[in-house]
């Protein structure tokens, strides 16, 4: 597919309802098609993929289009200068999360961008940070438990900031890494009990939260079946 035939295809699929709907969730309706996923994916399958033509749509700057260019995009013609750039072109919690999902996770710079774009002030740069966090944590299945740890001290440091898209990053990256194994499980749950020492109202919330995801027995049961194994 070219530029111009997505952009059209976009235009014709788009629903004001929806738009309207997104307002609600923090998403900016100027800059939104109103166009959902499943679309979204048939749209990436039929067009495959185009280093190129995911450079025009992210430069077109829609919801969709930013979210349609990181799923044709070829990970393996990602570089650090363009996660950099596309990562404070961040604009939405959706564009952020799904760069993350399905582009940013798969390329060899992703624990790297975690523990630069953590310390950035930019709200979606550093929510893309414990994004990538809480994914890396369920789909690098072949990393060893320190490559994990690593994260804690980021998790401990950034549980204070209180803004929303930072905190339910950080909550989701605590409770992602809590449910790898039943060894991370335990050290997320002691993570989160220092945390909620802090005085600092998000920390508490982050810290609350996990631990009672964390120590459910459906979560414990799970890991220890997995121990098992």
């Amino acid at each position: 597919m070219q530029y111009e035939e997505i952009i059209k295809e976009l235009e014709s699929l788009s629903n004001f309802d929806d738009v309207e709907g997104m307002a609600r969730f923090g998403i900016n309706p100027q800059k939104v098609f109103g166009v959902r996923m499943p679309e979204l994916r048939r749209i990436a399958k039929k067009a495959g993929k185009d280093h190129f033509l995911a450079d025009e749509l992210w430069k077109a700057g829609f919801q969709e289009t930013m979210i349609l260019a990181c799923m044709i995009e070829d990970p393996k013609m990602v570089t650090e200068e363009q996660m950099d750039a596309w990562a404070v072109d961040f604009d939405t919690w959706a564009v952020c999360d799904q760069c993350c999902m399905k582009l940013f996770h798969k390329t060899p710079f992703a624990y790297k961008k975690i523990f630069e774009w953590s310390m950035r002030e930019e709200e979606f740069v550093k929510r893309a940070a414990f994004t990538l966090m809480a994914i890396v944590a369920v789909h690098d299945k072949k990393a060893p438990d320190t490559d994990i740890e690593q994260f804690f001290p980021i998790i401990i440091r950034e549980s204070t900031d209180n803004r929303i898209y930072i905190k339910k990053a950080v909550n989701w990256a605590l409770r992602q890494v809590g449910k790898r194994n039943i060894n991370l499980n335990r050290k997320a749950i002691e993570v989160a009990e220092d945390i909620l020492k802090t005085d600092s109202k998000s920390a508490k919330w982050i810290a609350r939260d996990a631990i009672r995801e964390l120590k459910t027995d459906k979560i414990q049961k799970r890991l220890k079946n997995k121990q098992e194994k």
